[in-house]
């Protein structure tokens, strides 16, 4: 009898291990066909882009009226800017990249300011004209090799799963037609270098330099980086941690951690850079149940882990909910000025409050010590170049980018008009209007209506 209860509990167990493996099985399935499904339509969009922005810049070439060449080169810089955007959603952040998307910024900011200014009085330059003529070969090479690359890919059935696991593990660029066939646009735009695109192009992009060069600290090994994260996350001894460190080649040197806490039962993601050991990213993974917790109260823990983690103040610029997690964007602040290029993101669960996500890419690229700005208009000068009809709830001094990624000190205004709220940015020195944003709502339960 007792045999047969133990065989029977056997059985039971084994068929229980059995269907969570084949549950889990379901999941990480589920997750790697969604993931593989974005990177396919990033790649194809890509593509319908970059073909769109041949064709575009061909037909300013075919245009003879001034008048309709402003608004052709304002729809090529929407195309780089939209370009860029798909490779942002790419797994390429390990392989180099750098030459292709230099190019596009500088095609981005070269029809940007010739679209902008008046054609009827200062029509095209010759030499303008000869730039155009390189950029839209150069775009039908990268037209070419892109399509190339994606006829191989369907062909021979290639998943973009395959080319992220290759790129983290360090293989051969030569096992995977993708990465290959990326590596052959960016080497085939650094003869792009030639191109003229004027002083103001050339010379700002030499300056900006965002990478990750200025970070201080020393190179980490794989057990420093683990320590790193111990003292980060204040972990236990028990927990387990893997490190892969990033492919040759990489835009940056970083080191990839995966943690589990068989306490909680968690699992966390994390980037760390190799100098120095700075927080790029981390995830915790694990299911948010109802909320408990106010968006207020999910706020104070964030800033409770920003006070343990950050140097100097930040101020909150933004915060939102999604389902029952909290979403609150920080920018640094100094000599009472917001940066809004040193921003960082934190995901709260709103069940327990505990630090779902953060994104501090941007604070890294864009840190620095900055010189305190001479403004020259004052708050009430800027607040007439207002509409009469906006009424003005706060007000704060901020540092921006424009749409031609260049840093403005501005004035920033967050008020109504009618039944939206607006964020408006008013050039500190000149009085333009840099930057309108329309502030989102928070959305109505659909569900519920």
């Amino acid at each position: 009898m007792i045999r047969t209860v133990l065989l029977v509990l056997l059985l039971i167990a084994v068929a229980g291990t059995g269907y969570w493996g084949y549950t889990e099985k379901q999941e990480k399935d589920a997750i790697s066909v969604h993931a593989e499904n974005n990177y396919q339509r990033a790649f194809h969009d890509l593509n319908f882009h970059i073909d769109a922005l041949h064709d575009k810049i061909g037909e300013t070439l075919a245009m003879s009226s001034q008048k309709q060449l402003s608004p052709a080169l304002a729809q090529v810089w929407r195309l780089t800017s939209e370009a860029h955007n798909d490779v942002g959603q790419l797994p390429l952040a390990l392989m180099p990249f750098s030459k292709t998307e230099e190019f596009l910024s500088k095609i981005g900011e070269f029809s940007y300011r010739v679209a902008v200014r008046d054609l009827e009085k200062n029509p095209l330059t010759p030499e303008e004209t000869k730039t155009l003529k390189t950029l839209y070969s150069n775009a039908n090479d990268i037209q070419n090799e892109l399509r190339r690359t994606e006829a191989i890919a369907q062909k021979n059935d290639l998943r973009w799963m395959d080319v992220e696991m290759a790129l983290a593990d360090n293989k051969n660029p030569k096992d995977n037609t993708i990465i290959d066939g990326f590596k052959t646009v960016d080497k085939s735009m650094q003869g792009y270098s030639d191109v003229n695109f004027g002083p103001e192009v050339s010379n700002r992009v030499k300056m900006e330099g965002r990478d990750l060069r200025h970070l201080k600290g020393k190179n980490l090994t794989k057990e420093e980086a683990k320590q790193k994260a111990i003292d980060f996350f204040d972990l236990k001894k028990n927990t387990k941690i893997t490190v892969k460190e990033s492919g040759k080649g990489a835009k940056y040197k970083a080191y990839s951690l995966t943690i589990y806490n068989p306490d909680t039962k968690g699992t966390t993601y994390m980037d760390l850079t190799k100098k120095g050991g700075y927080p790029l990213w981390v995830l915790y993974d694990r299911e948010v149940r109802q909320a408990k917790i106010s968006l207020n109260e999910a706020m104070m823990q964030a800033e409770t882990f920003l006070k343990d983690h950050m140097h100097g103040p930040m101020e909150v610029t933004s915060s939102n909910q999604y389902d029952n997690i909290g979403v609150f964007t920080y920018a640094r602040v100094q000599n009472g000025i917001r940066i809004y290029p040193e921003i960082v993101t934190l995901k709260v669960a709103l069940d327990n409050g505990d630090i779902m996500g953060y994104e501090g890419m941007e604070f890294l690229l864009s840190h620095r010590d900055r010189e305190k700005p001479a403004f020259k208009l004052t708050e009430e000068q800027a607040r007439k170049t207002l509409s009469p009809q906006f009424k003005v709830m706060e007000k704060h001094k901020a540092l921006i980018r424009n749409d031609i990624n260049e840093e403005v000190y501005c004035y920033e205004f967050i008020g109504t008009l009618g039944n939206e709220t607006y964020q408006i940015f008013v050039d500190a020195n000149n009085g333009d209007e840099e930057m309108v944003k329309k502030l989102k709502e928070a959305e109505p339960d659909y569900s519920a209506m």
